[in-house]
């Protein structure tokens, strides 16, 4: 595993070696709860358990076990309107569901936002408010390559925390991974960054205006962003 920090630009900084050791693990998110909101912690799926581990933490944390019913699990900030960011997970049956966050690291019990359907997206993002309303939203991409943005409602309500989905574009499924890590160049505004297939790096920074969320592509990294098989 490699970190890269935003370098405050737009792009990012030369890569941390983080280790190995997480050959296993099917899926990691990466939130900030620790030190009043600012640890970059990682939870991560090995096997069906799911694992918080704090940053600068010396032990790990195991939340439960379970977690293999989902087969996409995507970290989306504070959408429930709790101080604390929040999971978002889909079952095989296509149905999405809400974890908000605790300040231990453990999760609110679940509830349902979406009831079916979610299979035909193949990519989630989120972190961040896309349309300018203050609310945090959620990114996804159909398998059809077309993107859209659900507005968040600020409300930790079953079936209810979305809004009517925005049509961002099609031929999104020019890229690999897709990724919000929040507000990467500085001006205030959550982006989006993406993988293609040459495996080369793009950011898309965010606007803010929901009828226009993102600005032209810019390259950040010229290549071997292939090598991974998620960002996060």
């Amino acid at each position: 595993m490699v970190d890269y920090e935003p370098n405050g630009a737009g792009g990012v900084k030369a890569g941390v070696d983080m280790g190995g050791g997480f050959g296993e693990v099917t899926a990691v998110v990466q939130a900030n709860i620790s030190a009043n909101g600012t640890g970059n912690d990682l939870y991560y799926r090995m096997n069906d358990k799911l694992y918080y581990t704090a940053e600068r933490a010396n032990d790990t944390k195991l939340i439960g076990a379970g977690w293999d019913m989902f087969n996409l699990l995507v970290s989306v900030g504070n959408m429930g309107g709790s101080a604390q960011p929040d999971l978002v997970c889909r079952d095989a049956a296509g149905a999405l569901w809400l974890y908000q966050g605790r300040p231990d690291g453990q999760w609110e019990t679940r509830i349902r936002i979406g009831s079916g359907g979610w299979n035909g997206m193949d990519r989630l993002a989120g972190r961040g408010d896309f349309t300018g309303d203050g609310k945090a939203d959620l990114i996804a991409r159909s398998t059809d390559g077309t993107l859209y943005i659900y507005p968040g409602t600020g409300n930790a309500v079953a079936d209810a925390t979305l809004g009517n989905r925005i049509t961002v574009g099609k031929g999104w499924d020019a890229y690999v991974l897709l990724v919000s890590t929040g507000d990467n160049d500085g001006d205030g505004k959550t982006d989006l960054v993406a993988s293609d297939k040459a495996g080369a790096l793009w950011l898309f920074k965010g606007t803010g205006n929901p009828s226009a969320p993102f600005a032209p592509r810019t390259q950040i990294g010229t290549g071997g962003w292939g090598g991974f098989n998620t960002l996060f």
